[in-house]
């Protein structure tokens, strides 16, 4: 159990406290502000990985979330904290409600920045027309240099302004003594605006003040665009951190209520839960009878009923009735806390395309400059221009090869299906889980709490009268053997008689005495059935025996899930094989692979066995998806190429695996697998057109071929290109589903 430790503050945006985790580790929280791109992420981890005492630092682009974890003794907080002002990325405490605000900030900037700048660039484009129609009609020397003085006026103080979102970013980068992909940008504005006055104080005939302020005017279109993307496509992490409830209702041991922050919830406090709140913890129902709302953790719409002894979750919401919570878990150890930490793992972890698009980043910025200064040395040198046209086409380099539709490639990607998935109940554990699902060619099932539902029904309750049914769940309602509960289910709201001096025999059944007549519920041979017909149906059976009657037998099975016929029949579809692999009796299992229509299955598997099954297929070549829920399954969840599991799975072998899917539904596994198809198909289109844009574009910046102006709207369009195709997945996914 995570333990909160609380630490003085370092100022008034100190970190409030540190969380205890095992081994001496600790772990901090924080928000980081000026993140604006790939390479701000892999300075900021590079930089704290280098650290002594840090195991762990990652950030979360869409959160602007920093996970950090040290050793007790070997860093502090207050020295994480400092490391980070000193790289020029401010921290605060991870705060959701501040996390938006911050954003809404952000946008209200970029907006105001944008005006400004659409300003200026309609009026300097107007006098700039003027100028090129008085080239052509004998414009006087003087005319022409006050119209470029007007210009200046203009432009200037629109460059200052507007280009804050880019000057402060490069700024950053450059005093921490790295650079990121504003410096290019601010530097050819820079240079473009600069060389322009320098021609308007010598009286030339050219100055650029257009091409300057268009030029930031469309990048900022870029900013803000790919910014409203971005929240469109948020991180489903961050919207269920804003799930969390801010304060509870603690009840303490006189009765009295009292109001706390969440923060301070600890297991053992009882919570008053009003109708319409949000639970702020994990924990048990000490009082009341309600509904909630557990769609965040189920997927079900339909609320699901609670009493005494449910357990409930932090962020459900209950519906019907007041209610008290036993707190058992609060703060970073709530099932929500866990989800979260999943979805961001899921999102920005460091899979294949994602260490490429690092890498990229990461070489960006030298080769961008490495290659304007190649432009300008080539025209002035090579081609003998003058330093003016040298230098126009070294600033439409340094504005051309921004790397922005490869640094978006495939974050982009991974939060729109992260967030799709999400929202069908399926939450991505691994990295590179979506990765590895796109390629598989083999599913294999478990069955029993896989395929199946998990716990026992009646099979033959249409043939068994109502009052019999009723006299038995009479009975089986004082025993919570799972047997007793189906019976208890399947009478529903029949009225049950009153049973007297009831007995469990463990192994056995139940006895009782109803209306002065002895009762039995219980095993063929303890309730003296003799003479019966075997019935060969596969499943469970358990007899009634009474005085003067003839005994009934009730025979209960798992159930398959509901739609587990049509999920086999779509995973068929897409052209994969089918394996079923399960520890329970053979013909249990047979009866299932007849009923789905599988050919190759196996019963009475032990862990090991499962495993080397996987294992030989795997060895053939095959791509194997293992999906599976019990403690047998965890070693061939782990085996497979791929792994899903439900999340009634037992805690190990959720940890196995790949992926959690929520729900009574088997229908998340297609989903998830068409999922992951479209978000391969989509990376590798994102990584095509961001290749191609560059292969095609930053030559004919280098030939002279592309203006500062040219040069900014290609960079923009091949952004908006990615991040608006990466998009397409949740229309796709939605169509497919």
């Amino acid at each position: 159990m995570n333990r909160i430790i609380p630490q003085p503050p370092l100022d008034a945006e100190a970190v409030p406290f540190v969380i205890e985790l095992p081994g001496d580790i600790r772990r901090l929280n924080l928000m980081v502000e000026n993140i604006h791109c790939a390479a701000c992420i892999h300075r900021i981890e590079n930089t704290l990985h280098a650290t002594p005492g840090i195991v762990r630092a990652r950030v979360n682009m869409s959160t602007r979330r920093l996970v950090a974890e040290w050793r007790d003794g070997e860093a502090t907080a207050a020295s994480i904290v400092e490391r980070m002002e000193a790289l020029g990325f401010p921290v605060a405490p991870y705060d959701p409600e501040r996390l938006g605000q911050s954003g809404a900030r952000q946008e209200k900037r970029l907006l105001r920045a944008l005006g400004v700048a659409g300003f200026a660039a309609a009026n300097v484009m107007l006098l700039s027309v003027a100028v090129w129609a008085g080239h052509a009609n004998g414009m006087g020397d003087a005319t022409r240099t006050l119209f470029h003085w007007i210009s200046a006026l203009i432009a200037l103080p629109a460059v200052a302004y507007a280009g804050q979102p880019f000057f402060r970013s490069a700024a950053v980068a450059l005093r921490s003594g790295g650079l990121n992909m504003d410096v290019p940008i601010s530097l050819a504005v820079l240079l473009a605006a600069g060389m322009s006055l320098h021609q308007t104080i010598q009286g030339g005939q050219h100055a650029y003040f257009d091409a300057s302020v268009t030029l930031l005017f469309f990048l900022l279109i870029g900013r803000y665009l790919d910014h409203r993307a971005r929240a469109k496509a948020r991180s489903a992490a961050e919207h269920l951190v804003g799930l969390t409830a801010l304060t509870a209702h603690v009840i303490d041991a006189d009765g009295r209520q009292r109001t706390i922050a969440v923060a301070e919830l600890r297991p053992g406090h009882v919570v008053a839960i009003a109708t319409g709140e949000r639970i702020p913890a994990d924990g048990e129902v000490s009082s009341g009878i309600s509904e909630i709302d557990a769609s965040l953790i189920t997927g079900e719409s339909l609320p699901a009923g609670v009493k005494e002894g449910s357990a409930v979750y932090a962020g459900t919401i209950n519906l019907v009735a007041p209610i008290q919570v036993k707190v058992t878990a609060a703060g970073d150890d709530t099932l929500l806390a866990e989800i979260v930490r999943l979805m961001e793992a899921a999102e920005q972890g460091r899979a294949r395309y994602v260490r490429l698009a690092d890498r990229v980043a990461k070489i960006y910025a030298p080769a961008v400059h490495i290659l304007a200064a190649a432009t300008f040395i080539g025209w002035l040198a090579i081609a003998g221009a003058g330093w003016e046209q040298a230098l126009m086409a070294a600033i439409a380099v340094l504005i051309i090869t921004c790397p922005c539709a490869i640094g978006l490639a495939v974050p982009v990607v991974q939060v729109v299906a992260s967030g799709a998935l999400m929202q069908r109940g399926v939450l991505l554990k691994s990295a590179d889980g979506l990765e590895r699902l796109a390629q598989v060619d083999t599913v294999v099932f478990d069955k029993t709490g896989t395929l199946t539902t998990g716990h026992l029904s009646l099979t033959n309750g249409q043939e068994i009268p109502e009052k019999d049914l009723a006299l038995a769940a009479a009975l089986a309602a004082h025993s919570r053997h799972p047997v007793s509960r189906a019976l208890v289910e399947a009478a529903g709201g029949f009225s049950l008689p009153e049973v007297k001096n009831i007995n469990e025999t463990p192994g056995q059944g139940l006895s009782g005495i109803v209306d002065g007549v002895p009762v039995r519920l219980g095993r063929r041979d303890w309730c003296g059935v003799e003479n019966a017909t075997d019935d060969d149906t596969p499943g469970t059976e358990i007899w009634l025996a009474q005085d003067g009657r003839e005994p009934t037998r009730f025979a209960l099975a798992d159930a398959l899930r509901p739609d587990a016929e049509k999920v086999i029949d779509a995973v068929r579809r897409l052209g994969l094989k089918i394996v079923l692999l399960s520890g329970d009796r053979l013909q249990a299992v047979e009866q299932s692979a007849k009923t789905l229509g599988i050919d190759d299955f196996e019963g009475e598997m032990l862990p090991d066995e499962k495993v080397a099954r996987v294992r030989e297929l795997t060895e053939a070549g095959r791509k194997v998806l293992m999906v599976g829920d019990g403690l047998n399954d965890a070693p061939a969840l782990a085996a497979g190429f791929a792994s899903m599991s439900p999340a009634s799975a037992a805690d190990v072998s959720q940890t196995a695996a790949d992926i959690i899917f929520q729900g009574k539904a088997l229908k998340p596994v297609t989903q998830s697998i068409l999922t992951a198809r479209l978000a391969d198909r989509l990376v590798r289109q994102n990584f095509a057109m961001a290749f191609l844009y560059n292969a095609v574009a930053v030559p004919l910046a280098m030939a002279g071929l592309a203006t500062p102006l040219v040069a900014a709207v290609a960079m923009s369009s091949s952004s908006l290109a990615v991040t608006l195709n990466a998009l397409r997945l949740r229309l796709l996914s939605h169509k497919d589903a």
